[in-house]
């Protein structure tokens, strides 16, 4: 499948049904849930499902979440990318572009998170021509903040989501981190 995005070190392409084991060993793991409500899936067909859901979001929306596999080995370590919110209201907003990303807890730590969202930013911008995006994180998730505040977010804010304190970021174009 053709890459949607290529990094220095990351291939991120549109999620296929042959990733489905790449999301089980990522999605199972209690460790990658701790900030996702404590919910991992328990088997493959759960991943097999995500991946459905995803792939209809790409024909509905036109945009949903991507593979991020390594470029040099083609191993998948996660996803990433943009997803259109317009079916809930999330900290005020309606119909929003909020970017996304998840690591396989083998591969944390090694600056592949921000590399993924800055080039998910990047395509926002440059390819989408958005004006906007918005991320969010629950507020005890340190690594998921350290990547989106080095990615110099415009505007930031603790809000209440689902129970939880989260942390609101807001992302202008041409106003992106390096």
């Amino acid at each position: 499948m053709k890459p949607i995005i290529k990094t220095d070190r990351l291939i991120i392409r549109e999620l296929q049904s042959s990733d489905a084991q790449g999301i089980f060993l990522m999605d199972s793991n209690p460790a990658v849930h701790e900030f996702l409500g404590k919910s991992p899936i328990t088997t493959l067909e759960e991943a097999q499902n995500a991946i459905l859901f995803i792939r209809k979001q790409y024909e509905t929306n036109g945009i949903g979440r991507w593979a991020m596999l390594l470029k040099d080995t083609n191993e998948f370590i996660g996803w990433t990318g943009l997803k259109l919110i317009n079916t809930e209201t999330v900290n005020g907003h309606q119909n929003f572009y909020e970017l996304g990303y998840r690591l396989n807890q083998d591969h944390w730590r090694k600056g592949y998170g921000f590399e993924a969202a800055k080039a998910c930013l990047d395509y926002a911008f440059s390819e989408m021509q958005l004006d906007k995006v918005y991320a969010y994180a629950e507020s005890g998730n340190i690594g998921s903040q350290t990547i989106l505040q080095k990615l110099q977010p415009v505007h930031t804010e603790s809000f209440p989501y689902d129970g939880v304190d989260h942390i609101w970021f807001e992302f202008q174009n041409n106003k992106i981190g390096s």
